[in-house]
């Protein structure tokens, strides 16, 4: 075991299975006290079981480290607050909040059904306030804390996700204002965009259709190749650094996250603009526009030629 973050308690939520697994083990073995948080439910969220969480705290033990089991769905907001309660009262702190709880429900925009929005929503970007505003209360106090978010890849647009692209672009809205909100006390908040082949990533539905659909069982093979290279335990080294002193300097960023590449999003920018004497009206837009804005814009989502 490491020491890099010895003596410091952490929370992980969806913490059972996959990356948020990965994240507990090596936040335990650099030395952190961890709470792992984990409904058990299936990738859509359905059901929920204890097992998850119980095997990763007794992996945890094994080995010689501290944790605790922790049953609650974070989309609801009493979640938040008893995670936090039930680390200070069983660790004695908090010091470190990785929000990686996730499901999915994906169908294209025009057959979304308003439960199948709302339960995504509830889960990503809700989740991540209910233990981030629980822990803020805590991390200002003390003034000191880290905070680390899980967007994603997709959250730049992905077809079948409206809900779930919305919700992890809402992340990085959250993530960069956090950051903002609570770095004069201290409090460090970062997110990433993890790459791994997770359940989520490859379900068994994706993995049939890649049976009927490739030729000679060449689209199964890619699924395979990107589950050896990409797999979840890679994401945590740098979502456990991010956690340590080393990291002090990086606050409201967002990074991919996967296999053997790690890669810094940039922040927002203008990149190009148009302005007027006096207020727009339709006419000078339409003059303006096409000659100085969007000139080089193209739609790439076009319908295909037959």
């Amino acid at each position: 075991m490491g020491d890099r973050l010895k003596d410091r308690v952490a929370i992980v939520t969806g913490a059972g299975r996959g990356i948020g697994r990965g994240e507990a083990l090596l936040l335990a073995a650099e030395g952190a006290a961890v709470v792992i948080n984990d409904f058990g439910g299936s990738a859509a969220g359905e059901g929920g079981e204890k097992s998850p969480a119980d095997e990763v705290v007794e992996e945890i033990k094994a080995a010689g480290g501290k944790a605790a089991a922790n049953y609650g769905n974070i989309a609801d907001y009493s979640t938040g607050e008893a995670l936090v309660q039930q680390a200070v009262d069983t660790f004695g702190r908090l010091d470190i909040v990785i929000n990686n709880a996730g499901i999915l429900r994906d169908r294209m925009v025009f057959n979304m059904a308003e439960d199948e929005w709302d339960s995504v929503l509830a889960v990503h970007l809700k989740g991540h306030f209910n233990l981030t505003r629980a822990a803020c209360v805590v991390f200002r106090q003390q003034r000191s804390g880290v905070i680390v978010n899980t967007s994603s890849e997709s959250g730049l647009g992905n077809m079948g996700q409206a809900n779930y692209s919305a919700a992890k672009e809402g992340i990085i809205g959250l993530t960069r204002t956090v950051a903002r909100d609570m770095g004069k006390y201290g409090v460090r908040c970062n997110a990433i965009r993890p790459r791994a082949g997770t359940r989520l990533v490859i379900s068994d539905q994706m993995r049939a259709a890649a049976e009927r659909e490739g030729s000679g069982g060449m689209q199964l093979k890619g699924l395979e190749m990107f589950e050896k290279t990409n797999p979840p335990e890679a994401v945590a080294p740098m979502v456990v650094w991010l956690c340590t002193d080393e990291a002090a300097h990086v606050n409201g960023r967002d990074f991919l996250v996967g296999g053997n590449h790690i890669a810094l999003y940039s922040l927002p920018e203008q990149i190009a603009s148009i302005k007027t004497d006096s207020t727009w009206d339709l006419d000078t837009v339409a003059k303006l526009a096409p000659e100085e804005l969007t000139k080089d814009l193209t739609n790439q989502f076009l319908p295909k030629e037959a």
